[in-house]
């Protein structure tokens, strides 16, 4: 009797103790192993974890000793129970998981991209499995779900440098070639590239114009656009032509022939003055993220080089490379901890 109990249950216990096995130790290598604890590497491994547990939980259900039609309602039961999770967190949790995966393989930003999405300016400090962290230039941490970020259009500003552009209003009194010229210079005095001016419009009162230029070092992304609107500043008042609008001319009444200029102090005393690089305090996470993902390619890729030399190397040789290879999966979890810290 009791034989006959044990050989009736025995393929679902195998079964219930491969699956066991089989989660233990994914939970080990994918999680344990490497302690690394990131949203922004968690991603695929949390995904194979939950495929995992499904599968164990049909291969359990089919192993069962019972009629098929006991089976297929089982099957049917759970069928339900998970449309039904999916029905009432279709519109949460599901939507961002599936907008999660989506974005990994389109993968429209990358770990310290300056990004935009409807009025959320700044840099992307992690991609979760639901969310995705942005730094703000107010130093803030915002969660934007991915189910937002897949429904919007995304801004995003590449590290391989981007454009950076001030429109003001000039009068009609001078000529737009003169302009032209100085614009450029401010754009060139700053260290923005291959500068473009645009009249914009011919207004009733002033014209207007868009200067542009390229920003290799998006780094300094909002330092620099501060920079041009203060060079273009100086060197238009240094040339005594006034920065007009017509909202300008209408609040202040002076006479004609005055002017209203501003000259820029001394150069020495600009040198002397010491200038805080704003992204440096506001955007430390993003900086931080951005530096480590960028530092552990390289040691990712040095390693893979050293276990291709492994293979062909002689017994002297690889006694020094196995070193080497362990230096560097040192250094590769030393840069996986710091992550888990923050």
């Amino acid at each position: 009797m009791f034989g006959e109990l044990t050989l009736t249950w025995l393929p679902t216990i195998i079964t219930l103790g491969f699956f066991t096995a089989l989660h233990w130790i994914a939970h080990w290598f994918l999680f344990k192993r490497d302690e690394q604890h990131s949203h922004e590497n968690m991603f695929s491994r949390q995904l194979v974890m939950v495929v995992i547990i499904l599968i164990a939980v049909v291969s359990v259900v089919i192993s069962l000793p019972i009629s098929e039609s006991s089976e297929s309602q089982v099957l049917s039961l759970i069928g339900l129970l998970l449309s039904g999770l999916l029905a009432f967190s279709s519109t949460t949790i599901i939507s961002n998981l599936v907008a999660g995966a989506v974005m990994r393989f389109t993968e429209p930003f990358k770990t310290g991209d300056f990004i935009r999405v409807k009025d959320v300016v700044g840099k992307v400090t992690e991609r979760g499995l639901f969310d995705c962290e942005v730094q703000t230039e107010n130093r803030e941490f915002i969660a934007i779900p991915n189910s937002i970020l897949i429904n919007n259009p995304i801004t995003t500003v590449r590290n391989s440098g981007t454009i950076i552009t001030v429109t003001l209003s000039l009068g009609y009194d001078v000529h737009h070639g003169l302009i032209s010229t100085l614009l450029k210079e401010a754009a060139i005095q700053i260290g923005l590239e291959d500068p473009f001016v645009h009249v914009i419009e011919l207004g009733n009162f002033a014209v207007t114009y868009k200067v542009s230029g390229m920003l290799l070092e998006v780094k300094n992304l909002l330092t620099m656009r501060s920079k041009l609107h203060c060079q273009i500043l100086d060197t238009l008042h240094e040339n005594d032509i006034e920065i007009m609008s017509p909202s300008f001319m209408s609040q202040r009444k002076v006479p004609d022939e005055q002017q209203v200029l501003v000259k820029a102090p001394h150069k020495k005393q600009q040198k002397d003055q010491e200038q805080t690089v704003a992204e440096d305090i506001v955007f430390d996470k993003a900086e931080k993220a951005q530096q480590a993902e960028q530092d552990k390619k390289i040691l990712v890729d040095e390693l893979a080089e050293v276990k291709e030399q492994l293979t062909e190397a002689d017994s002297e040789q690889k006694r020094t490379l196995k070193i080497k290879q362990e230096k560097l999966e040192l250094a590769i979890k030393a840069h996986t901890q710091p992550q888990a810290e923050e």
